[in-house]
């Protein structure tokens, strides 16, 4: 099972729908080696402003990345429990959380924004693949459905999601 076909810096800057050109030239990319193997998409928050995330997904046209903001972080109680809403994956406590993205163009820019909830360590293709569990002790939800149909899904979400960003 292939994830993520590798892109270089360029590309990823060039892919953000949502910022301008010198923003994007600004935006910390993520640390270390890519695990491109184990990605159906690109996600990271930025080292030099922990509250912006970066999302990079395989469009038809090439790759369509976001600018998003995450919350600031608080304190939730383990009883309650939120679902991704990419990969469908059951966290308790602050697993999810709501990730917001401007509007590209001209409504972006006037502030008008669309939201996700989003896994909150934005792992959702470790998560699809077993590789990182939730910190949960709720009873995990089996899915007949195979890995590929389920990483078709996440991607198909996260399509919708670029899309309505993509809109403006």
């Amino acid at each position: 099972m292939r994830g993520m076909e590798p892109i270089g810096e360029k590309e990823i800057r060039a892919s953000f729908i949502n910022c301008s050109k010198g923003e994007a030239s600004r935006i910390k990319l993520p640390p270390g080696t890519v695990a491109w193997d184990d990605l159906d998409f690109l996600a990271w928050t930025d080292p030099g402003a922990p509250l912006r995330a970066l999302l990079v997904v395989p469009g038809a046209d090439g790759p369509v990345g976001m600018v998003l903001r995450r919350p600031e972080a608080r304190r939730v109680t383990a009883m309650r429990s939120s679902m991704c809403q990419v990969c469908l994956t059951d966290h308790a406590g602050s697993g999810v959380a709501l990730f917001v993205a401007p509007l590209a163009g001209a409504s972006g820019r006037n502030g008008n924004t669309v939201g996700q909830y989003i896994c909150a360590d934005l792992a959702c293709s470790l998560y699809l693949r077993g590789k990182r569990q939730p910190k949960m002790r709720l009873i995990r939800r089996e899915e007949t459905l195979s890995l590929q149909e389920r990483i078709d899904r996440a991607l198909t979400n996260l399509a919708a999601f670029t899309d309505r960003v993509a809109a403006g």
